[in-house]
């Protein structure tokens, strides 16, 4: 049912007037009232007029559809989206950062985010599985090693994707880590275990955080995820975001392909922040989605209320007014993010740790309001439907499970306080490249 059309009026068919030229104003006044109200809601936040988000937009929406199609049943039967993920690869939604004459889309990093949210509305898991990716590909395009920006960008735009291999499960020191690198046999090689792989399992290559023999702090060797020596276990076995590939991965004398420069003024912290806050984006507008059609369909009215419709009932209807600015307000604050790191990339006025600065704080801001808003979300969307909705087989929880699981990555109770400390103090963000264990000695 479209929109603002009322479901119990009473039916009248313009096209069975005997001469619809002689209609009545009354008639014609009643038909004009039963047609459904136009959408005027905007489907994705930023400028009105946007001919190239558009034309991106009419690209990937079929594919969207297609995925939002099958993702309640995959998440409740835990299907892997492999399939999901091939039709995004054959329009090959990995270059879309890439410039047109290199076999990209041309696509702006806002753009990128504009379809990323619509992508994790239609499935949360397929949206944050590209979070390494995204990152990689912004890294890429800032790379002045000319030939190795070559190669990856060719890689890139014939729709290879890369993953992520930082995180060590425990066992590792806070600054240190256990997965290294060495040269054997002419030949640098990875051994090591990895957890937290977020996309792995569905890309080619993986970046690997490692300790170098020769180099200080954390170095990035990227290999492929092909190679015998990977193994990609999927045991990610959190209550929410199960089929993202979140597990582990382990390395037996990997071969490495190449190490990634260490770029002072890199962007990929804030990208990996603002991609899962986009996730939490799109989950905000798929449980407003599942909210607003269960109210149009439900017939159940409770004593308690004032005897109407539910689709009447003025409370539901200010809650679903509650649920949908919030949605709006996430995706708001998200693009208003992505578009404060877009300006720092691109200012020449700015120092690298100005431009990182201005990076981190934008997504430190948005994870500390776009989380709860997700959350609250997720949970209101039961209050007006009722227990019926809590029943296994509309998974409807999974909005919740998702929002409160993304919501634990890089916990947001630090984030408001990095930036109270910069408001107040002027103490920039911290660049802390390895979690690990508490090496003090408690008492």
């Amino acid at each position: 049912m479209p929109i603002g059309e009322s479901p119990n009026a009473p039916g009248l068919d313009f096209n069975q007037l005997s001469d619809p030229s002689q209609a009545s104003a009354l008639e014609l006044d009643k038909f004009e009232e039963q047609l459904p109200t136009r959408q005027l809601l905007k489907i994705t936040p930023g400028p009105g007029a946007d001919e190239q988000y558009d034309r991106l937009a009419e690209i990937f929406r079929p594919v969207f559809a297609q995925i939002a199609a099958t993702a309640k049943d995959r998440d409740l039967n835990r299907v892997l989206p492999f399939e999901q993920v091939g039709l995004l690869n054959r329009e090959r939604f990995g270059a879309l950062r890439l410039p047109v004459a290199d076999g990209g889309y041309g696509a702006r990093l806002v753009d990128v985010f504009r379809l990323l949210i619509e992508l994790s509305e239609a499935d949360s898991h397929v949206g944050q599985l590209w979070r390494a990716h995204i990152a990689f590909v912004e890294n890429v395009l800032a790379l002045e090693d000319e030939a190795l920006h070559k190669k990856w960008v060719a890689r890139i735009a014939a729709g290879q994707i890369i993953g992520n291999a930082y995180t060590e499960r425990g066992g590792n020191a806070l600054g240190t880590l256990n997965t290294k690198a060495s040269f054997v046999d002419g030949r640098w090689v990875v051994d090591g275990e990895k957890y937290y792989c977020t996309g792995t399992i569905f890309a080619d290559w993986t970046t690997v955080a490692v300790a170098h023999p020769e180099l200080a702090g954390r170095q990035i060797a990227v290999v492929s995820t092909q190679h015998s020596g990977v193994k990609i276990l999927d045991d990610w076995d959190g209550f929410g975001q199960g089929l993202t590939g979140t597990g582990t991965t382990e390395f037996h004398q990997v071969p490495v392909d190449c190490f990634m420069p260490q770029q002072r003024n890199d962007s990929e912290a804030a990208i990996f922040q603002l991609v899962l806050m986009s996730v939490q984006a799109g989950i905000a507008r798929a449980a407003l989605n599942d909210l607003r059609s269960a109210v149009q369909a439900r017939t159940r009215i409770f004593t308690t209320g004032t005897g109407v419709p539910v689709y009447q009932e003025p409370q539901v209807l200010q809650l679903v007014g509650e649920v949908s600015a919030e949605s709006f307000a996430a995706d708001s604050v998200v693009i208003g993010a992505v578009l404060e790191v877009e300006a720092a990339l691109g200012d020449p006025g700015l120092n690298d740790e100005e431009r990182y600065a201005v990076c981190e704080l934008a997504a430190n801001r948005a994870q500390t309001v776009v989380q709860p808003l997700a959350i609250g979300v997720t949970s209101k969307l039961f209050d007006g439907l009722g227990a019926s909705s809590t029943r296994s087989g509309c998974n409807l929880d999974r909005h919740w499970r998702n929002a409160r699981t993304i919501a634990t990555h890089n916990p947001a109770i630090y984030k408001a306080r990095i930036v109270g400390d910069y408001e107040i103090n002027g103490v920039q963000p911290q660049r802390l490249s390895v979690t690990g264990e508490d090496s003090t000695q408690r008492a």
